[in-house]
Formats: structure tokens, C-alpha cells, sequence
């Protein structure tokens, strides 16, 4: 593993890439950040403490329905600012030949929304992440990292609101990432997981199960800088429920690709920037 590692810092620019800590409906999003994970996904640092912030500018000026089509909310627009923390202790320890590792995630959101003439606006902590995991090192270049991920309710929500902090609702999530790591060739990173859903007291609303995966795929130059295309897949593969009741057409799915590079000027710096994204949504949901 390269010393980089030791003071790993990321800034992640990725516009529109943490749409679910900035959903104001519940049915609009997952607990999920799709497309924030693919760089070096699989990859885990030598035993230390790690610190990585994720940076996203997210904006909305329309709601799809069930089958993609526009809604026309009237004046709707929604702007959500992120920066979310994050820190990771590989502990040193091994555990059925893997090291051991714990992080967590605290997203501080700023949002704003106006719909059919309410205009309304929040800024404080979204719902934290936490979990621990297992990184294996295969070869020089092959790595991979086995975890789960649990998601906690610990943004402000209120059923009344048009804007909300948090999804008022627990998960989670086993997750499995690959990298190979080429520092003169092919870099290939993919991160699945799959979703269980708590749900949410205050709605009786239950999201349904929720499978995806982050993808990179690039080309290191041997100069500190990476090109490449990256991005994500999602697809609910069961529906939500509320009161007791299958909710109709409430299946969301989604796919993305950008292109990214990336620059390493010092050890312990990484700049990583997708710089386009086109995608499709399936199953847009709106409530």
C-alpha cells in the first residue's frame, strides 16, 4: 500500500452526487449516497486514523412520477449544500485474515426548497452513517473490503415539512467493494450494497429493499494525474409499504456516468472530480 494512505484527505466535488441526504419527500430518495463511492472503494488504508470530506452541491427544478414524466410542481426548485466528514480508525487488528476497520459519517446539509408557492429552508446534521468492515489485500494491485453499514435517524424531520434533515427512519447495509490499483494503468473500482429499510413511525411508511453499485474505471497517467469514467446503478427490487399495503408504482431505478479526474500533488492529497454526469431515472418517485 502506498504512504499516501497515511493522511488520506478526499475531497469529493460531485455535484448531485448525495441526493439522498437532500430529498425533502420521503418517497424521493434512498439512505444511500449513489455515485459518491467508486474511487478506491475497495482499497483500505494501513492501521491509523483517517480523515475524508465529501463536498456536494445539489439542485432540483423538477419532480418526475412513476414513470419518469414531469409533474410540473409549480415554482418548484430545491438547492442542498453538503459537507459531510468522515472518519475511519483501521484498528490494526485482523480478523479471519482481514484488518479490521470502524468509521462513521456526519453530513452537515444545508437545504432549501419552494413547491406551489411554500418556500422553506433548514441547515443542520442529516442522518449519520456508521459501520465497521474488513479490508483484504489480495495482491500489490487487487483489493477488497466486506462491511456493513447502519444508518441512523438523526436528522431533523417533521411530517409537516416540505424540507428535511433526516428520513426519520434506521437501515442497513452489507456492502462489498473491489479495486485494482494500477499506478501507471488501469484503475477499476466497483461497490455494491443492498438496502434494508427501517420504517419510518411517524409516516408508517417502509422504503422496500434497495440494491446498487458505484463504479470507476480510469487510467493513471504516472504523472499524479487519473482520467476516467465513473458513476452508479440503482434499482429497488421490492415495493415500499404503508399501513399494512403494498404502495403502488413505488419502485425507483437509476443509472449514471461521468467523466472524472483526478490529481495527487503530495502524498496524503487526493482531488477527485467527476466533471459530467448523464443518466436515467426508471422509476422517479414522487409523493
Amino acid at each position: 500500500m502506498n504512504e499516501a494512505f497515511r493522511a488520506l484527505f478526499v475531497i469529493g466535488a460531485l455535484a448531485g452526487a448525495l441526493p439522498t441526504w437532500v430529498h425533502a419527500t420521503e418517497g424521493g430518495g434512498s439512505v444511500y449516497p449513489n455515485g459518491t463511492e467508486n474511487f478506491l472503494s475497495g482499497a483500505l488504508p494501513p492501521p491509523g486514523l483517517y480523515g475524508i470530506v465529501y463536498g456536494s452541491h445539489y439542485r432540483s427544478t423538477r419532480v418526475n412520477g412513476s414513470e419518469g414524466q414531469n409533474l410540473n410542481v409549480p415554482g418548484f426548485n430545491l438547492t442542498a449544500n453538503v459537507v459531510a466528514p468522515r472518519l475511519v480508525w483501521v484498528t490494526g487488528v485482523k480478523v479471519l485474515g482481514g484488518d479490521l476497520a470502524v468509521h462513521a459519517i456526519v453530513p452537515l446539509v444545508d437545504i432549501k426548497v419552494t413547491a406551489g408557492g411554500v418556500r422553506q429552508s433548514k441547515s443542520g446534521l442529516g442522518d449519520v452513517l456508521t459501520g465497521l468492515g474488513l479490508g483484504f489485500h489480495h495482491s500489490k494491485n487487487f483489493h477488497s473490503i466486506a462491511a456493513v453499514d447502519i444508518y441512523l435517524p438523526t436528522g431533523r424531520y417533521d411530517t409537516t415539512d416540505i424540507a428535511n434533515l433526516g428520513r426519520n427512519q434506521y437501515a442497513i447495509e452489507p456492502v462489498f467493494s473491489v479495486t485494482y490499483l494500477d499506478p501507471s494503468g488501469v484503475n477499476a473500482d466497483i461497490k455494491s450494497g443492498f438496502v434494508f429499510n427501517g420504517r419510518n413511525k411517524k409516516t408508517d411508511y417502509r422504503s422496500g429493499g434497495e440494491f446498487h453499485f458505484d463504479y470507476a474505471l480510469g487510467w493513471d497517467l504516472g504523472n499524479g494525474w487519473g482520467l476516467g469514467v465513473g458513476g452508479f446503478y440503482y434499482h429497488q427490487v421490492c415495493d415500499d409499504r404503508q399501513f399494512g399495503q403494498d404502495v403502488a408504482n413505488s419502485r425507483a431505478g437509476a443509472f449514471a456516468i461521468a467523466t472524472f479526474a483526478e490529481v495527487r500533488q503530495r502524498p496524503g492529497l487526493v482531488f477527485h472530480r467527476e466533471m459530467a454526469r448523464r443518466g436515467s431515472s426508471e422509476e422517479s418517485r414522487a409523493r
